[in-house]
């Protein structure tokens, strides 16, 4: 978890995570979120926060379906720019962001927005092993092959 407390004194920072199902993403955001002053972390949980993995949630239940993929990636985009809109302190974003441009649009509202922006990348995608590991521990069940077409496609920077 280096690197975790040296934000909690930035103002305006945008953090978007990048990594694969199972890489430790959510991990590394409960890990910041948990280093800053109580006051900060609240905020950011009710206003900073935000994962298109979330918009799948029905009554507390993980439901995801392919055909509201796009319509939930575009309301998280528009919930992320609307935190960064109202000056909150620290937004994140927290998907796989496999390509680049997965989260252009993200880093470029942000960066128009006068945040500083963290790329956050968790694990490395293109080793076999990390695969294995995301494919064991992901809490919405992807399966190893489905994390192997991902690891494929994944731009590293």
């Amino acid at each position: 978890m280096s690197g975790v407390n040296q934000y909690q004194h930035d103002h305006k920072l945008a953090i978007i995570m990048r990594g694969l199902p199972g890489s430790g993403k959510s991990y590394w955001v409960d890990q910041f979120i948990q280093s800053q002053p109580l006051p900060m972390a609240t905020q950011i949980k009710q206003y900073g926060y935000y994962s298109t993995d979330n918009l799948f949630y029905i009554d507390g239940e993980y439901r995801f379906d392919v055909n509201k993929l796009s319509q939930n990636h575009q309301l998280n985009l528009s919930l992320f720019i609307e935190a960064l809109a109202l000056s909150e302190p620290v937004v994140i974003c927290d998907n796989t962001n496999v390509c680049h441009w997965e989260y252009l649009a993200y880093k470029t509202a942000a960066v128009a927005l006068g945040y500083r922006v963290k790329v956050v990348l968790v694990g490395d995608p293109k080793s076999s092993a990390h695969q294995v590991l995301c494919s064991q521990r992901n809490k919405h069940h992807v399966p190893l092959k489905q994390i192997q077409r991902m690891a494929k496609l994944f731009e590293i920077d």
